[in-house]
Order: structure tokens, then sequence, then C-alpha cells
């Protein structure tokens, strides 16, 4: 199995680009955010692979990072999910985006990614927002650091972890993740205190 590619990049075009490593030509499937991160042909380039094997076909599928192909992998695995719809919405949204989208249950950001209908989108919706929390989000991602004792234990202390991880400054985080608990009382869902602190801190 072919984990990652460096090689000359001999061209790129919608959808995919082909590397050339030691003559030989590999064809990589890749979203429109990968393409954008590769330097211009004939560069030397590197991209994460994830490769699928079916009894007709093998396939290559290239990612600038890591935690794109870590939502690749997750993203396919939820039914009607495939590796295309897979990079159609890597293509639409940064994994920050997506993972804003599922926790906040915005099925209209996720249906701007192409074959991404309403049915498809409350299910990732439904299937993905427990798992969103764990999952890296590329260069915006940052650890929680240290800040003051806030109510709630655990829960409002991961909430606030997510919500900088999501790029969102740790005062603002933290007032609003404080104000949603003590509204909603002890006893809170992680996923709902996350769900509704995101829609307070949603453009009005």
């Amino acid at each position: 199995m072919i984990g990652k590619l460096t090689g000359k990049l001999d061209s790129a075009f919608e959808g995919g680009c082909i590397f050339d490593v030691n003559g030989v030509g590999y064809l990589v499937a890749c979203s429109s955010r990968a393409l954008s991160a590769l330097p211009p042909p004939p560069a030397i380039a590197s991209l994460l692979i994830e490769t699928a094997v079916r009894e007709d076909a093998i396939t290559l599928y290239g990612f600038a990072d890591a935690a794109e192909r870590d939502w690749f992998r997750m993203l396919t695995g939820i039914q009607s999910v495939g590796p295309k719809v897979a990079l159609s919405l890597l293509s639409a949204l940064s994994p920050a985006d997506m993972a804003r989208a599922i926790l906040a249950g915005d099925k209209g950001a996720l249906t701007r990614a192409a074959g991404v209908g309403p049915k498809l989108a409350v299910r990732l919706i439904s299937e993905l927002q427990g798992k969103v929390g764990g999952m890296p989000i590329g260069p915006a991602f940052a650890p929680a650091g240290v800040g003051l004792p806030l109510p709630g234990g655990s829960v409002v202390a991961e909430t606030v972890s997510v919500l900088l991880n999501l790029g969102w400054r740790r005062p603002e985080a933290q007032a609003t993740v404080t104000r949603v608990y003590e509204r909603l009382g002890e006893g809170v869902a992680l996923e709902q205190l996350i769900r509704e602190s995101l829609k307070e801190l949603a453009p009005k």
C-alpha cells in the first residue's frame, strides 16, 4: 500500500494530478484544497496517499496533510459517502469549517458540496456529531493551553478546548461556554453544550 508520494509534479488538473516518481507516473485524485497547496509543475512535491483497492481498479487519493486524510477516512465510513463525495466535501469545506458545520447542525454549509443533498447532510450531522471533537482540523489546530478554573468541570473545559481548536479566542470561548452552561444547567451533555455554544458564536 502507498502511504505517501514524493516526486516531480508532472501536471495538475481539476480533480487530480500526476506525480512522476523515478519515471513512473502516478495518477492521484485530490480535493481542490490539496491541489491548491501544491507548487506549480514541475516542482518537487509530496502528498499523503490513501490507496483504495477494488477488483477492477486501484485508486490513489492525495492529501496535503494528515487532517484532510483522516477526515476522508471518517467520511467514507458513512453510508452513501464514497470517495468522490468525500473529496467534494473536502473541496467545499476545510476540516475546521466541516467540524463547525457538523457540531452546529448546519445542513446548508454541508450541502454546498457537490453530491451532498439535505438527506445526506442530516446523516452526516447525526453520525459525526459525537466524533468530530477529537478530529484534527489542520493548521488551525492548537492546544487548549492553560486558563482560569471554569464552572461545570470537564464538560465546560472540553467545550472551550473544541472552540479554541476551531479558531475562537480563549476569552470569547470561555465567556460564551460559561454563559451557555449556566443557562442549560448541570447535567448538560457535551455535544449539546458544544452545539449551543456554536449557535451563540455564529454571526447574527
